[in-house]
């Protein structure tokens, strides 16, 4: 035994190097790298998006030194907030049937007036210079589509003029974005985006609406959706990681309470919402909701309010077709609240679920920023086949 240990320190350091490196290219290949499942019914949507959308059937190669899913999620935000540059939009400000204002922000750049929209909705207080909504204006603007971004109440840089705020479970704000922005451009086809609990919202809208949000939008897509909204809240409560995140996401609502409550003092009637207690006793997003959301929105508790936002109970009465991008490790949504069976049954709904990606992340090659986001990929792959093929595959 001793001749044997003597033998292995006098191997050179540089074979063990070696060895760790082919141990974890290995590791990578095997375990990392690999090709998306797609969660459809068999069908005209699924036969779809298997001919025009190749990145729902090739492989996803996360970057090599940062495919953990929080390190995925943290290092996509950092990347792309300090490499991606700013949008330039044409700002419009939308004066909604309850007196309040929500700010949509216009990217037309290289588009014609015929050009086909998007609408997209940020995350839970994500605004038009988000770093992932950046990606997918950067990839839309490559193939000719116009967005439109829509800035949730008091987001945006936008005063509140109403005491009303947003949730995941209301969607009659959306609704009447939608029917501004068909009566603006009548002719002109409409897609759908959301990411996060901006597709929540949407999920809620094309559920609640069904055939009536058929005849106005053509196709809509979600990223990183949390489906089950009681699983969802569990899992970002998981020390030690996934609760720093929370942490950050709580911190943010208050942020924005307070500046919400703060701004509104200059009018005529100040919203006394007690902003300055949120910031003391929400330490998470469940608390938040707990002392602002349910109280703002007239539930009973926190269990209504969920039971009344999540979505992986609804996909059957969706009827726009709509893919969905989720990662088999996103700290936000564990992999078996993902509605897979259900999705599985459903010929309007597909979900194509990458084994890495974190949230709002999915972060390829060796230094990201320098090409084109995964998202943005399957966003432009998508919505441009969408909007020049049919679900039969046939030229429009």
């Amino acid at each position: 035994m001793v001749e044997l240990l003597d033998a292995m320190l006098d191997v050179p350091k540089i074979y063990y190097g070696a060895l760790l490196g082919i141990g974890f290219c290995t590791y990578y290949l095997c375990e990392v790298v690999k090709k998306p499942l797609l969660v459809c019914a068999p069908g005209p949507f699924r036969d779809f998006l298997e001919k025009n959308i190749p990145i729902v059937t090739n492989k996803f190669w996360p970057t090599l030194w940062c495919f953990e899913s929080r390190a995925q999620t943290v290092m996509a935000s950092v990347l792309r907030s300090r490499y991606l540059p700013k949008v330039m939009y044409r700002r419009e400000i939308l004066e909604l049937q309850d007196g309040g204002e929500v700010a949509l922000d216009w990217a037309e750049a290289n588009c014609s007036p015929h050009s086909p929209i998007v609408i997209i909705l940020p995350g839970l207080t994500g605004a038009s210079q988000a770093d992932y909504i950046k990606c997918l204006v950067s990839a839309a603007k490559k193939v000719g589509i116009r967005c439109v971004i829509f800035n949730n109440r008091g987001l945006g840089g936008v005063q509140l003029k109403t005491p009303r705020l947003y949730s995941a479970a209301h969607c009659d704000d959306l609704s009447e974005v939608v029917d501004h922005v068909m009566k603006l451009h009548p002719s002109v086809p409409l897609g759908a985006t959301g990411i996060s609990m901006g597709g929540l919202i949407l999920g809620n809208y094309l559920a609640r609406e069904g055939a009536a949000a058929a005849s106005k939008l053509k196709a809509a897509m979600c990223i990183s959706v949390p489906w089950n909204v009681f699983e969802s809240t569990k899992s970002i409560e998981k020390p030690f990681l996934n609760l720093m995140l929370n942490k950050h996401l709580a911190e943010n609502l208050c942020r924005n309470l307070k500046k919400a409550e703060l701004q509104s003092n200059a009018t005529e009637k100040p919203f006394n919402w007690g902003a300055d207690n949120m910031l003391k006793s929400c330490k998470t997003v469940r608390d938040f909701d707990q002392n602002f959301t349910i109280k703002h929105f007239g539930y009973k508790n926190v269990e209504e309010y969920y039971a009344n936002a999540t979505l992986h109970d609804k996909l059957h009465c969706i009827e726009v077709p709509i893919l969905c991008l989720s990662a088999a490790d996103d700290p936000f949504q564990p992999l078996e609240a993902i509605p897979i069976a259900e999705a599985n049954k459903s010929k309007n709904v597909a979900i194509v679920v990458t084994s890495r990606g974190g949230h709002i992340a999915f972060l390829e090659g060796v230094w990201p920023v320098k090409q084109e986001q995964y998202i943005g990929k399957l966003f432009s792959q998508y919505f441009a086949a969408i909007f020049t093929t049919d679900l039969n595959c046939r030229p429009i």
